[in-house]
């Protein structure tokens, strides 16, 4: 009997299962971000691109989606080209999960749902472009993505941008403080805001060295402490847009959603698809550069998680420096 009866409904890729024989770490990527984050081809194009950024680093990169009533842990090219060019594919979180997989539909897993997989498949990292959470208007509407509660519950570390600046972050962050998900940044003391550098609020605390890092999450899962860890890092500034103009953008966006009557799991693609109309197009390049940036930063933060792993000598013992600056 399998002792794991969930990895039933699991199929590695050849190239994720090699890396596993071999000891190398893995880094989950998402699958929405490519079928309904991104427009065809440069969602198919990033896709591609993170994952040699992964790999140029030392890691293998495991993107997620469901196929053929599969969870797959890793996608071909063929496959990448199906989740990017196919018109009707199911945004997969927890709850969507077993009706996909039984039905047998095509599904690009959310934040939440990769997580979910990343987790079964014994991945520890998971980089992604920004993640969900309470949106702006959310006390009258209860609407909060199922992102922050999957944060409270699966031990993956998630690399991010920050949260989508379409959000309000600063609830964002008070609902991940109540759940005990701790909020770590890195290149800067304040928590990221997708599109912007700086969303106007601290992190818990600011680790910029990946072996530091490591540290914190090992010592977080040593201690039976479930969940995740959620680390921030900011778009380069090349590429950053003027939050400013993103927040009137955005405004103008939601006041559009609205009076449409979009809701649900459908508002937060219709808000990136009318912000990159809106600029143009400058968004998603911007979009594009934060995602190479997390893959990078990811990477780092998966080959030092492995090697926090192996057996530590005695001079490890040693009280560590002082690296980790707690937010006010």
């Amino acid at each position: 009997m399998n002792a794991n009866p969930a990895r039933n409904w699991l199929t590695f890729s050849d190239s994720v299962a090699a890396a596993q024989a071999a000891g190398r770490p893995l880094v989950a990527l998402e699958s929405t971000i490519i079928a309904h984050g991104m427009p065809y081809p440069q969602n198919v194009r990033t896709a591609r691109e993170v994952e040699t950024v992964i790999r140029d680093l030392g890691a293998e990169p495991a993107t997620i989606a469901v196929i053929g009533g599969r969870i797959r842990i890793g996608l071909s090219d063929d496959e990448l080209e199906l989740i990017g060019r196919s018109p009707d594919v199911h945004k997969v979180s927890r709850r969507d999960l077993p009706a996909v997989l039984t039905g047998g539909g095509l599904g690009a897993t959310t934040v939440a749902g990769t997580m979910i997989c990343a987790a079964l498949a014994g991945v520890e990292v998971f980089v992604t472009g920004g993640i969900g959470g309470v949106h702006r208007g959310a006390p009258e509407t209860f609407d909060i993505s199922a992102d922050l509660q999957e944060l409270a519950k699966t031990s993956v570390a998630v690399v991010c941008a920050g949260a989508k600046s379409i959000l309000d972050i600063g609830l964002t962050l008070e609902y991940l403080e109540t759940l005990g998900v701790p909020v770590l940044s890195c290149e800067q003391d304040n928590f990221a805001a997708f599109y912007t550098r700086d969303s106007g609020f601290r992190a818990d605390y600011r680790i910029d060295d990946p072996s530091e890092q490591a540290r914190f999450i090992r010592a977080k899962w040593d201690l039976g402490l479930a969940g995740g860890v959620l680390l921030s890092t900011p778009v380069p500034a090349a590429a950053a847009m003027p939050s400013d103009e993103i927040d009137s953008m955005t405004r103008q966006a939601l006041d559009e959603a609205a009076a449409q009557g979009i809701s649900g799991k459908a508002v937060t693609p219709f808000l990136l698809a009318r912000i990159k109309a809106l600029t143009g197009g400058r968004s998603l390049a911007t979009n594009i550069a934060l995602i190479r940036h997390n893959a990078e930063v990811g990477t780092k933060l998966a080959l030092a998680l492995a090697a926090a792993s192996t057996p530590r000598s005695p001079e490890s013992d040693k009280a560590p420096t002082d690296t980790i600056r707690s937010g006010p």
